[in-house]
């Protein structure tokens, strides 16, 4: 098994295998760079002629840089000039469409680039970001999540407001609690802002629990904020409370039950990249400990899915996508049971296929998560703090 804890001293540990696998994100992650562009592909997928990459994304190039900025912190070779992607394709925001990639920036400049956040927060025009974008105004709950973490890291990182910050990131966090369920869990569009809302608000994807756990306990750790991390916890034990026997997190959900509405597809991003990001920082942030829940999902990517294979692709320096049903057929029924209040609990092993691309983000979650076990400059201590639930203000300014 991959740990970076021992369970009977709660020492870190991390074994030849742990540390095989973040060197092949690291490493995967540099194949699917596009230096011309200097920008990361939007996906990596296996062809008839073998591995090819196809696209170009700068949200995904985002997500990539914030894993590999935290790797490099850890003590380990980026591969990637960082700081350079941020002053070149990156730099500007004429290409931000979307309240989401915004918060992504702020959140990757206050990681990575700390010296440039002011003149950013400056050309944005924080003021009025929630009404000039569609995403704010349908109330979608990544993108909100996304913004609000990038507005907390901003704080983290300066240790002060900037002009406007502080009211938009009130104004955010009170918008994605609102999409929060009774039972924690959040619904993916606000229900009363559009169609789409009163449709299937109620749902909510796993992306719609785990950025909002996150966001929100970077948020009350920014300001001081309890109900934030009350939040934030009870999201985070919803959604322990219905993991899945071999530690699947499960794809749709439903805010008003809390029930699981659809399992499948299960991706590995979910598993060892996004579920650990969200939970290692609500760990941090109220002192609870996750860790049973965390390694459990870890395990499934090398080890207990539904295949009993394993999805990391060491030969070829890649995670596949996940497991996926191959049945439409059994796709349509699985969502008529749910609309009608039932749940599809059978592992359909012969109906699994794996998804074999990866998508560069994936990679990123998992440097993200787990770079800070990994042995070399600051990892074993910053470890050591996440477990006690306090982080050094260097870590959080460096590689919040």
């Amino acid at each position: 098994m991959m740990n970076c804890k021992d369970g009977a001293s709660n020492s870190p540990v991390v074994s030849p295998r742990f540390e095989e696998l973040l060197n092949l994100a690291a490493s995967g992650l540099s194949k699917m760079f596009h230096p011309e562009s200097q920008l990361f592909c939007y996906r990596r997928r296996l062809s008839p002629a073998g591995l090819v990459n196809e696209g170009l994304s700068p949200r995904y190039t985002i997500m990539s840089l914030l894993g590999l900025a935290r790797y490099q912190a850890s003590g380990w070779p980026a591969r990637v000039d960082i700081r350079g992607v941020l002053r070149g394709s990156l730099a500007g925001t004429e290409w931000i469409h979307n309240v989401g990639d915004l918060g992504l920036l702020l959140w990757l400049h206050a990681a990575a680039l700390p010296e440039s956040v002011r003149d950013l927060c400056a050309s944005v025009n924080l003021k009025d970001v929630l009404q000039r974008f569609p995403q704010a105004l349908q109330g979608s709950t990544t993108e909100l999540a996304w913004l609000l973490a990038g507005l907390a890291h901003v704080r983290l990182s300066l240790g002060q407001d900037l002009p406007d910050l502080r009211e938009v990131a009130f104004d955010a966090y009170q918008l994605v609690g609102e999409n929060q369920g009774p039972t924690g869990i959040f619904g993916h569009y606000a229900r009363n802002r559009s169609l789409a809302g009163r449709l299937r608000g109620h749902i909510g994807s796993f992306a719609d629990q785990v950025y909002p756990i996150y966001a929100l306990a970077k948020f009350g750790q920014a300001y001081g904020v309890e109900p934030a991390l009350e939040r934030a916890r009870r999201c985070g034990e919803a959604i322990c409370r219905v993991q899945g026997p071999s530690g699947q997190w499960w794809w749709h959900y439903e805010a008003r039950t809390g029930r699981v509405f659809e399992r499948y597809p299960v991706y590995s991003v979910h598993q060892h990249g996004m579920a650990p990001m969200a939970l290692f920082a609500l760990e941090e942030a109220t002192g609870g400990d996750f860790s049973a829940a965390i390694y459990k999902g870890l395990r499934w990517v090398t080890e207990t899915n539904e295949l009993g294979t394993d999805l990391a692709d060491r030969e070829r320096q890649i995670i596949w996508r996940g497991v996926y049903r191959g049945s439409k057929w059994r796709v349509y029924t699985t969502r008529a049971l749910s609309l009608l209040g039932k749940e599809d609990r059978s592992l359909p092993v012969n109906d699994l296929p794996v998804r074999f691309e990866c998508r560069p983000y994936e990679l990123g979650w998992l440097l993200y998560a787990f770079a800070g076990c990994a042995p070399g400059l600051g990892g074993s201590q910053q470890l050591r703090d996440r477990k006690k639930g306090t982080v050094s203000a260097e870590h959080r300014h460096v590689s919040p």
